[in-house]
């Protein structure tokens, strides 16, 4: 039996789940916080990172490392083409978010959803990035209307669980939101990917974890 572990508001361990939900795998949940010193965490996961994967003959970190994973280990309701080229296709779409968009995204996290504060020359610095980023993923997907193309796949769910995120981030902190600016209509995208029991899961999950971590940190 393979175990997910990390926490439910993360998104890249959304991004896991999605993949193990759609594609039938049972599954555990293990509650795991980022930055653990625990040496049996750091066994599996070096840098502390969650998500990481428990599985019979041992573990994974890297979200895209467990989805492909997943893809080889358990063929069955493929998320990637069977061409070799298409399937390349999908995880560069996959790459991409995760990199380009997101983790640059990521530094605008602490003052859009912390209560931080990220200096200016961050934002600008963020803000031309993310410009120039967009640009190349709007040359890449598709949302046709899925982000590859016509069925659900491994691109959305990296997508759902990150443009999201990125788009937020944006409208806080730079006062704009830098997807919408650029005509990716990511609220459709987003409201056609929650109808699926995978994504509901997914988000009802997330909501009573971020509810715990809110409970959690006003008891101190």
């Amino acid at each position: 039996m393979l175990t997910l572990c990390g926490f439910a508001v993360s998104n890249y361990y959304n991004k896991v789940k999605l993949a193990l939900l759609e594609k039938g795998i049972p599954f555990n949940e293990e509650l795991v916080m980022t930055g653990s010193k625990d040496d049996a965490v750091l066994a599996a996961t070096p840098l502390g990172k969650v998500p990481f994967l428990r599985t019979d003959g041992g573990t994974l970190c890297e979200s895209q490392v467990m989805v492909d994973y997943l893809e080889a280990a358990y063929p069955a309701h493929p998320l990637v083409p069977a061409d070799p080229l298409a399937a390349a296709k999908v995880r560069e779409l996959c790459t991409f978010i995760d990199l380009h968009l997101e983790l640059v995204a990521r530094e605008l996290y602490a003052q859009a959803f912390f209560g931080g504060t990220v200096p200016q020359e961050t934002q600008d610095r963020v803000r031309k990035q993310l410009t120039k980023n967009i640009a190349g993923f709007q040359r890449l997907a598709k949302f046709g209307p899925y982000v590859a193309g016509d069925s659900f796949g491994l691109a959305d769910c990296a997508a759902y669980v990150s443009l999201p995120l990125v788009a937020l981030a944006t409208k806080k902190v730079l006062g704009e939101d830098l997807l919408a600016a650029a005509g990716i209509d990511w609220k459709a995208y987003a409201g056609l990917i929650a109808q699926r029991p995978s994504a509901q899961k997914v988000d009802a999950d997330k909501k009573a974890d971020a509810a715990r971590m809110a409970a959690a940190a006003k008891a101190g």
